[in-house]
């Protein structure tokens, strides 16, 4: 069973059958554009990879610690689409959902997720459509990261258009915090939730404090700050 094949038969438990035919030519046809969100992921790693080497040229060190994407599955967007009552088509796909394409984004310092948020917004060929500072302002749970929706220019054959991606830019720290909280929580009933919400939260203090000493370590931060802000000024 290949790919196409696989998602068409999980489609059928989260679609009416009388719509089983009209759906399977939609989700065809959220396969042909899918390459166009990837397209767009592959824009912003290249330019994410050419700032970490530049701030190896010019800084001695790289800020960015790893890098991971994804895109949604057209099951995922289709049952994503039918939750919030929009349309069913990739053209209502890419009006109403921005994370159908995502980045993620693994920093050594708070700084460097500033620095790098700053010099994506300033590329010419990125929109910036909305950020979300979860880093000053922590969920209540206490996850942290910063977020920005950025709009990519793809160059296609026949036209050039504007992707959103979905950019999460956070520390190892906040990732390791996230990776757990989602392991322990995500779709888990437990007796002790509240409990375990209690601990996550102090687990996240603990982390930030944590994080903001080694930021003590990170000489060069004020020199590299400095020059950054002129050449995005």
């Amino acid at each position: 069973m290949d790919d196409k094949e696989f998602y068409l038969d999980a489609m059928k438990g989260i679609v009416p059958e009388q719509k089983e035919v009209q759906l399977q030519n939609v989700f065809y046809s959220f396969l042909e554009i899918e390459h166009l969100y990837d397209s767009a992921i592959n824009v912003v790693k290249t330019q994410l990879n050419i700032l970490n080497n530049e701030f190896n040229m010019r800084f001695q060190r790289n800020p960015i610690h790893s890098i991971e994407s994804r895109i949604k599955t057209p099951q995922s967007i289709i049952g994503k689409l039918q939750r919030k009552g929009f349309a069913v088509s990739p053209e209502s796909a890419r009006e109403h959902l921005q994370d159908i394409a995502g980045v993620r984004v693994i920093c050594c310092y708070i700084d460097d997720i500033y620095a790098l948020a700053d010099l994506l917004t300033v590329h010419k060929d990125f929109h910036l459509i909305k950020t979300k500072d979860y880093i000053k302002n922590p969920k209540p749970n206490g996850y942290r990261s910063f977020h920005m929706i950025l709009g990519i220019q793809v160059y296609s054959m026949e036209s050039t258009e504007y992707y959103p991606v979905e950019v999460q830019i956070r520390t190892i720290g906040m990732d390791f915090w996230a990776s757990m909280e989602h392991r322990i929580c995500y779709k888990q009933e437990r007796d002790n939730k509240e409990e375990i919400q209690r601990e996550l939260l102090r687990y996240a203090e603990i982390l930030k404090e944590i994080e903001e000493g080694f930021e003590g370590y990170n000489e060069q931060n004020q020199n590299e700050k400095a020059r950054l802000s002129h050449k995005t000024n």
